[in-house]
């Protein structure tokens, strides 16, 4: 693959959820160029997992890790990005697996100047269940206990043909999304203002669009799947948004507190090894 992508994974103390979209990491029909861990202070078990897997994982595999003192995904994305070596970074969460050619159909839709959205199909509590437990279960549009079924159609000559939202807030989702990794860079990441579950990834495309770069909506070519999982506290979502409504008004481009902190770090790191 000519472009170098870094795969990111957001994960917190699930481990066999992990252990499940790394094995959909593995069964990709083209391999990313590394794959970065974003562990959000994630117990041992979640260390020993990786660890494991990179003995013989199919390309680099990198685990970054801090302390947890709470719902700092934001943070730990900022971490992950700056050491991440790839041009371009496409981002999931830890609970979701891969189509076979999820890799291929990014690499295929990058485009300088776009951002993209990707669509997850979601899957019910009882096929996650199956999948958790071992069992070969084949996920695809006609599986059942499947949401959003549309979002599990692979059919890559229909992509080019989806148009949808073109704002930061409607259907945004950080559990896939993908960036050029100087557009991120440029924009100073995710704002670490933003602690707790919800709005970190809309608050960070409200600037990437003030910065000029525009939204691309993906479906059919990179088809993911969503496990199920009961759902996050969500107090901080008004807190979280004025940060969006604030990056509007603004018309706010870089991030006050953000990815670079850890660039000069990884910089000087880098530099002390030369």
């Amino acid at each position: 693959m000519s472009l170098a992508m870094s795969l990111l994974i957001a994960t917190y103390n699930w481990p066999r959820a992990l252990e499940l979209v790394l094995a959909s990491v593995r069964a990709q029909r083209v391999l990313p160029h590394e794959v970065v861990i974003a562990d959000d202070g994630s117990r041992d078990d979640t260390r020993a997992l990786i660890a494991r897997e990179a003995l013989t994982f199919p390309c680099p595999l990198v685990h970054v890790w801090h302390e947890d003192t709470g719902f700092r995904l934001a943070a730990i994305r900022n971490k992950a990005i700056a050491r991440a070596r790839g041009d371009y970074v496409v981002q999931i969460d830890g609970d979701i697996v891969l189509h076979p050619a999820f890799v291929a159909g990014h690499a295929r839709a990058a485009r300088r100047g776009r951002y993209v959205q990707g669509s997850r199909a979601l899957l019910s509590e009882a096929v996650t269940r199956r999948l958790l437990q071992g069992e070969s279960v084949a996920l695809g549009v006609r599986t059942r206990g499947l949401e959003n079924r549309p979002n599990a159609l692979y059919a890559p000559w229909l992509s080019p043909l989806v148009r949808g939202a073109t704002d930061a807030l409607r259907r945004t989702r950080g559990c896939h999304m993908a960036f050029w990794r100087d557009d991120l860079v440029r924009v100073n990441g995710y704002d670490e203002h933003i602690e707790g579950w919800g709005r970190e990834d809309s608050e960070l495309a409200t600037r990437l669009i003030n910065a000029g770069v525009r939204r691309r909506n993906l479906k059919f070519s990179a088809v993911a799947y969503h496990l199920w999982h009961t759902t996050a506290n969500q107090e901080a979502v008004d807190r979280n948004h004025e940060r969006v409504v604030r990056a509007q008004r603004e018309r706010l481009v870089r991030a006050e507190c953000g990815l670079d902190q850890y660039l000069s770090q990884h910089l000087a790191s880098s530099e002390s090894l030369a």
